[in-house]
């Protein structure tokens, strides 16, 4: 547990507060989420920016509530459906989060892969570098060191501001586009559920609940926790905008859909020369992608442990968490396994992102659930709130289960 009778300043104690949702929404700029957003700027222009922002308040809301509900019961996600609904639902929830994890872990680590490919290493010698770093990582035996090297590796996705304002954007023809949602095409609904799936995922709330209480927060830290989360949520989703921004204004006038990493990283050597520009594009998709492994790694076996109730922390020893360090190795080199054998990286992206979005109205009947009945009575979802939040889910879930459904029928 943190304790803060002897920090000198409230500035030390936010310091020590903020992590898990700094992490959790950096992660969330992903490989995945960064190859969806340049697909859409490539295949849509800047039809698809305004959505960007649109999952801003989303993203709060639903984070927010994991914040609540992490430090006003000190229980872990998938603890608190267990004791609230059943062993047989904490199942189901289970499930739901591990194809979630296992999807976003073959896309971070097919990314990964790619970026490799750019400077001629081979996908084999990329995937096991990953999983030596990961591991070594992992044995440091500390929820605060994982926490530091995850942080430093997701602000490289912010060379993705850079690119953005370097492709001078047309601000007349962005403002145009804006306007133009064609709804009635499936392939833009498909892009659609991809942007919300990527953006919105099940890992992300297992994660930042889990996380809060292994850093051991309480609710004396709730305030800062908030600020964090928004604060997060603006930068993730701008890190997103800037992407598409960035493939309409290099790439987007030709319409063309996207194939692989290399006509990804196109865009960004259209803007800042073929070196420089395969160098920041390494680098801003390599930080979100070793971020997300990371993040989807230690969720599935938090999860694991927090539903079958057995020791599940990076405090602990291998032999003390056994279930916890075999779930995380397992998850990693079966994902390697398949991303060595070959797949097609922006397709499974972006699969895996209407695959996220499909799952929402599971996730969040979950979440909106315990909000309202596991929290104590002073943070529970209640009145207009829990009426507007009501609202928010049955809107979100639905239309991404149209756009998901719609998209490939289509």
């Amino acid at each position: 547990m943190i304790a803060y009778s002897n920090t000198p300043t409230k500035l030390w104690r936010i310091a020590l507060t903020v992590g898990p949702g700094l992490v959790v929404m950096l992660a969330d700029t992903e490989a995945g989420s960064v190859i969806t957003a340049a697909q859409s700027g490539a295949q849509w222009g800047y039809r698809l920016l305004l959505l960007q922002f649109l999952i801003i308040p989303i993203l709060f809301i639903i984070q927010e509530l994991t914040v609540r509900l992490a430090l006003g019961t000190g229980k872990g996600y998938g603890e608190l459906i267990r004791q609230r609904f059943g062993h047989g639902m904490a199942f189901l929830s289970m499930s739901t989060l591990i194809i979630s994890c296992f999807g976003a872990l073959l896309t971070q680590m097919s990314g990964l892969a790619g970026v490799g490919q750019l400077f001629g290493v081979p996908i084999w010698q990329t995937i096991v570098l990953i999983a030596i770093l990961i591991f070594t990582m992992m044995w440091t035996g500390s929820y605060h060191s994982v926490e530091r090297i995850a942080i430093c590796l997701g602000l490289f996705g912010l060379a993705f501001l850079i690119v953005a304002w370097k492709a001078h954007p047309d601000s007349r023809q962005m403002l145009a586009q804006i306007r133009q949602m064609p709804l009635s095409d499936k392939n833009y609904l498909y892009l659609v559920a991809a942007n919300l799936g990527t953006s919105i995922m099940p890992w992300t709330m297992f994660y930042q609940q889990s996380a809060l209480l292994d850093k051991g927060l309480s609710l004396t830290h709730l305030k800062v926790a908030r600020y964090e989360t928004l604060f997060g949520a603006i930068l993730c989703q701008t890190v997103q905008a800037a992407v598409l921004v960035a493939a309409a204004a290099s790439i987007g006038q030709r319409g063309a859909s996207l194939e692989n990493v290399p006509q990804i990283a196109e865009a960004f050597t259209v803007v800042l020369g073929d070196t420089f520009g395969r160098i920041v594009f390494a680098v801003g998709l390599s930080g979100g992608a070793l971020v997300a492994t990371i993040v989807v790694c230690l969720t599935a076996a938090w999860s694991v442990g927090e539903v079958i109730g057995v020791r599940h922390s990076l405090e602990q020893h291998p032999t003390e968490a056994p279930w916890f360090y075999a779930t995380f190795g397992v998850m990693l080199v079966v994902a390697g396994a398949l991303v060595c054998s070959g797949v097609n990286l922006v397709r499974l992206s972006i699969a895996t992102g209407v695959i996220n979005a499909l799952l929402l109205p599971i996730v969040l009947v979950f979440l909106y659930g315990l909000a309202c009945t596991a929290l104590p009575e002073s943070l529970r979802l209640k009145g207009n709130y829990a009426s507007l939040v009501g609202l928010v889910f049955i809107l979100t879930a639905g239309f991404g289960l149209y756009a998901g459904i719609a998209g490939m029928l289509g």
